[in-house]
């Protein structure tokens, strides 16, 4: 039997959800630095899931494309926008596999992308860093390996999560503002509770001189 694709993989475990797996609320993460995306930006959303993320920045003001693979996702993404009333454009895509736009984005939001390959990480974590304009701007958030005892949440396989010297070196090309190791006990749904072994980056793309 061969192995399930993405789609599938993540469509199973949406579709076998009663509800929203990781809640309605913003990742905490993600909105201690919301501050730092203007009204108006051009927000990627990666693998955003049920719409926590993208409904809470369209919320600010950020004109977001939410790219997800799961339909049932995308489902739940787009019943709450409109329970919220904001407009995203939404994208079923398989994110290792998709045309990702180059220089399209103000700020790119990777939140709990960890289901990548650790073979493919490098390109994956290139195309983020493409993805963004001159002075724009990553957020992401992780799970470092010590996550993988505390069962509350991620990946299974410690080689799927982050540590400050891979991210270090995986984004040498962008500024790095902030790289943070940390303990937080996580509320948002099911999906992610308890104590957490986190790691945030904070990273904007260099401006060339002329643009």
């Amino acid at each position: 039997m061969s192995e399930p694709t993405p789609e599938q993989k993540w469509e199973a475990r949406y579709a076998a959800a009663g509800g929203y797996i990781f809640g309605t609320a913003p990742n905490a993460f993600l909105a201690a630095n919301a501050g730092l995306i203007a009204p108006g930006a051009k927000v990627l959303s990666v693998a955003d899931g049920e719409g926590r993320n993208s409904v809470f920045l369209a919320g600010n003001g950020a004109d977001v494309h939410a790219v997800e693979v799961s339909p049932t996702a995308l489902s739940r993404a787009r019943k709450l926008a409109a329970e919220r009333g904001v407009a995203i454009a939404f994208e079923q895509a398989d994110l290792l596999r998709w045309s990702w736009p180059e220089h399209a984005y103000d700020a790119v939001v990777a939140i709990f992308v960890q289901f990548v390959p650790p073979a493919e990480r490098p390109a994956f974590f290139g195309r983020l860093v493409r993805a963004l304009r001159p002075g724009g701007l990553l957020l992401l958030e992780g799970y470092r390996p010590e996550q993988v005892a505390n069962r509350t949440g991620g990946p299974s396989d410690p080689a799927h999560c982050y540590t400050e010297a891979m991210l270090r070196e995986a984004f040498a090309g962008l500024e790095i503002e902030r790289l943070d190791s940390y303990d937080a006990v996580l509320d948002e749904g099911p999906g992610h509770s308890g104590p957490s072994a986190l790691i945030d980056l904070v990273a904007r793309a260099k401006v060339r001189p002329g643009t």
